[in-house]
């Protein structure tokens, strides 16, 4: 049985991750349904779609930032009271969100304002998923990728929680209430859930772990160290991350968007998400556990396979107008086949850094990797308005590219579960690959 302090490190870890995605995922499904018609009123549909999905990429350009600077910190001065600071400005930026006026309001002040508000909200996503993972990780003795997980899982419980406030909204009040303030709900009650996320954070104790690195004195830039000394490794874990990313965006935000143009109701497709993302809970953790039995790599390296063959049948089930196949096509996705390689990237990535810069190695990787899910939604839109709508053969192709440089990347580095707990320190030539 895990020790008290695993156990709410863990539990904090899940809980801020909870939060966290619920705000910066509850974007992401906003950007597909509302935000074309509240803020990009001025456009075409389809163009309104494409610049909502521009802002919804601003996020996932700011969360590099955010690992740099908030890892910076949490390396040199702990992961706590990052952690703490991350929450904080992540609930506030959703919250001024659900206050912006409309387009119609104060005309382009409106998407300027949500640019910004986006990008804080990326910066703050950014900061927070490099601690939460080490808050478990650092705690732990073995079991590092079941533990680890629960972050990674904590991503498709906020999708859930966000989808169906919105759903829940969108389903009490008719299409014009919705449009015109009945949005602003979800984003509003971020308020209570940081008080809750706070109260939670603040039973934790610093990582034994870094309470070890502290006692060895001053250290350099933790970026300066790992871009320097570990700049392979880095790239190689952001090419493994990358079609994760952009599968998880594709289902969660671009199909959202297509499964309403090619006439299901938008509430189907919401429905048919919060369903899959519940699913997306169990099949994280069960993957992730089955990272540490059977290791990262052929855990990962199964799931890339899986997802590029996935990515050719997804489309046309969405298109067959059949509401069960798009429902299967989202639970297969985010329920199975998505959480094969999505799941152990927690424990990977933190496996490959030693504690003196490891916030800032496995924040960077990760979040680097993460543009694909930013980029990927703005892409796609542009490919099916330049091809009429046609262009999904090219969507599945880019898929299952990402999904190949995925499976080469994983097989240029070395297991990882097999090593001991989290090192201190480690060579400078950082862990073998």
């Amino acid at each position: 049985m895990p020790n008290r302090q695993l156990r709410r490190a863990v539990a904090s870890s899940f809980l801020g991750s909870v939060i966290e995605y619920y705000d910066f995922l509850l974007y992401a499904t906003a950007s597909a349904l509302v935000f074309n018609k509240v803020f990009f009123s001025s456009l075409d549909p389809l163009t309104g779609t494409i610049a909502s999905f521009g802002t919804f990429a601003t996020g996932y350009l700011a969360r590099p930032l955010g690992g740099v600077v908030f890892g910076h910190f949490g390396d040199l001065f702990g992961r706590k009271r990052v952690l703490v600071a991350t929450m904080v400005l992540m609930g506030v930026s959703s919250a001024l969100i659900g206050l912006l006026p409309t387009y119609g309001q104060v005309g382009a002040l409106a998407p300027v304002g949500l640019v910004l508000l986006r990008v804080l909200q990326g910066v703050a996503v950014g900061g927070e998923w490099g601690g939460a993972v080490l808050m478990s990780v650092e705690h732990a003795t073995s079991r590092r990728g079941l533990w680890a997980g629960f972050t990674n899982a904590g991503a498709p419980c906020g999708l859930l929680l966000s989808t169906a406030a919105l759903a829940g909204t969108g389903a009490l009040l008719d299409e014009d209430a919705f449009l015109d303030w009945g949005w602003r709900i979800p984003f509003l009650a971020s308020v209570a859930l940081l008080g809750v996320g706070l109260f939670v954070r603040n039973r934790v104790e610093e990582t034994p772990v870094f309470r070890g690195i502290q006692r060895t004195g001053p250290r350099r830039m933790p970026v300066w160290e790992v871009l320097r000394h570990h700049p392979r490794v880095l790239l190689l874990g952001v090419g493994v991350g990358l079609s994760a990313f952009v599968v998880q965006s594709t289902l969660t935000t671009f199909v959202v968007a297509h499964g309403v143009q090619v006439g299901h109701a938008r509430q189907t497709v919401l429905n048919a998400l919060t369903l899959s993302s519940a699913c997306a809970v169990v099949g994280i953790l069960a993957w992730s556990a089955a990272s540490d039995r059977f290791g990262r790599r052929p855990v990962v390296l199964a799931g890339s396979v899986a997802m590029a063959a996935y990515g050719f049948v997804l489309f046309p089930m969405v298109d067959s107008g059949s509401t069960g196949l798009l429902v299967l096509a989202l639970v297969l996705g985010q329920g199975v086949v998505h959480p094969m390689v999505y799941g152990p990237l927690a424990a990977l990535y933190s496996e490959l850094f030693s504690a003196e810069h490891r916030y800032t190695g496995a924040s960077l990787g990760y979040q680097l990797a993460g543009l694909g899910a930013g980029l990927a939604p703005l892409l796609f839109a542009e490919v099916q308005r330049a091809t009429g709508g046609r262009g999904l053969t090219t969507i599945s192709t880019v898929i299952a590219g990402c999904c190949l440089l995925t499976a080469l990347c994983v097989l240029a580095l070395r297991e990882t579960a097999a090593r001991d707990a989290p090192p201190t320190a480690a060579p400078r030539g950082g862990p073998p690959c």
